[in-house]
């Protein structure tokens, strides 16, 4: 089963397991948030049960999902006081979102970012986190240049869209419409003059090799002309002698 419609499975089984009122959804959201499988949450997020726990006593679940959804461990770690713990198996999960995250914005990684993002302390840790956690799982793909000390990201699954991104998005994608739009026709006007320049190429080849056919007409003619028998003087006077006789 590939990464796609394992995520799609968990999806639907724990939009399913979120039907629920309350406090029971505390279960659902950590088993979630815990899945080693399971990296987007927004269609958790929209079922209505989880949604309704908005301004009650169980909001705090619903800032765990979103933490998820759209966080990362730098978040976390900044709101952790009105946040519950995590427990080993979360943490693991916020670290690979959050470099799903930076995989966003940059493809060229530095070392000292990631490990700053990701409070690690060595080289060796991270490089360990990134394969094993990282690209073993499937999230992303790439090169760790151990030289330059970066890691160059080839690939990144996407995460959920954060609350106002689909109109930037939009705008970014209307913007690349825009630009091939003025790309294919500029494509089609050099297409164009491609081919006007081929049919003056082929009129001009077709004057030039009407304009030889004749040059050689002329040649062939003046050397007819010129190879045709004259009588000479002498030839003349021996023809007159004889009709005098």
């Amino acid at each position: 089963m590939d990464i796609e419609q394992k995520q799609a499975d968990l999806i639907d089984h724990f939009v399913k397991q979120a039907a629920q009122k309350g406090s029971a959804l505390g279960s659902v959201i950590l088993e979630a948030t815990s899945h080693p499988s399971l990296f987007a949450f927004s269609e958790i997020l929209a079922v209505p049960c989880v949604a309704e726990l908005e301004g009650t006593e169980n909001s705090v679940y619903l800032d765990v999902l979103r933490l998820f959804a759209h966080g990362t461990w730098s978040d976390y770690k900044g709101n952790s006081g009105r946040l519950p713990q995590l427990v080993p198996d979360q943490v693991l999960k916020l670290k690979q979102l959050t470099v799903l995250t930076l995989a966003e914005t940059n493809k060229v990684l530095p070392y000292d970012q990631l490990m700053l993002e990701l409070d690690v302390t060595n080289v060796r840790e991270l490089e360990d986190f990134l394969i094993n956690e990282c690209m073993y799982a499937g999230i992303v793909r790439g090169k760790l240049d151990q030289l330059r000390r970066c890691f160059e990201v080839q690939f990144a699954a996407g995460r959920d869209l954060r609350p106002g991104q689909l109109g930037s998005m939009i705008q970014t994608l209307s913007n690349w419409l825009d630009t091939s739009d003025n790309l294919l026709i500029s494509i089609q006007e050099k297409i164009k003059w491609a081919d006007t320049m081929s049919e003056l190429d082929k009129k001009h080849r077709k004057e030039v090799e009407d304009r030889v056919e004749e040059v050689k007409k002329s040649i062939t003619l003046k050397l007819h002309t010129v190879s045709r028998p004259t009588l000479t003087s002498e030839g003349s006077r021996r023809s007159t002698l004889n009709l005098v006789e």
